[in-house]
Parts: C-alpha cells; sequence; structure tokens
C-alpha cells in the first residue's frame, strides 16, 4: 500500500478519484488550493484507489496522506 500525501499546505479543493479507481503514476488524484492557487497532486506510484481520507473544503498540512492505494 501506498499513500499520496499533500506537497503543500492548504485546502482540498478537488478529489479527481473514486474508491476503486485504478491510477498509474502521474494521474492527478486531487487539487490543493492555497493562496489562491489550484495544485495538482499526483499518484507517485500505480495502484487501486482503496481509501480517500479527506473531504473537498478539508485543510491539509504539507505530509498529511490524501488518498490510499493498493
Amino acid at each position: 500500500m501506498a499513500n499520496v500525501e499533500a506537497h503543500i499546505t492548504g485546502t482540498v479543493w478537488k478529489i479527481e478519484v473514486s474508491v476503486g479507481d485504478r491510477v498509474k503514476e502521474g494521474d492527478t488524484v486531487a487539487v490543493l488550493e492555497s493562496m489562491k492557487m489550484e495544485m495538482p497532486v499526483e499518484a507517485e506510484d500505480e495502484g487501486t484507489v482503496k481509501e480517500i481520507l479527506v473531504e473537498e473544503g478539508q485543510a491539509v498540512s504539507e505530509g498529511d496522506a490524501l488518498v490510499v492505494l493498493e
């Protein structure tokens, strides 16, 4: 299993995946908003989305896990 983590502190603006979705390395799984800029969060590994740990509108810190892949 692998976690997709936030690379910046910000707010979850949009979740781009659902549980059960297959993702490849480089696929956008979520979009964070920080200082009025939208920053995509990409999967660093291939896998299937097992769990989504955040909701749209939720504040996150750099390093927080957003999505669990298996």
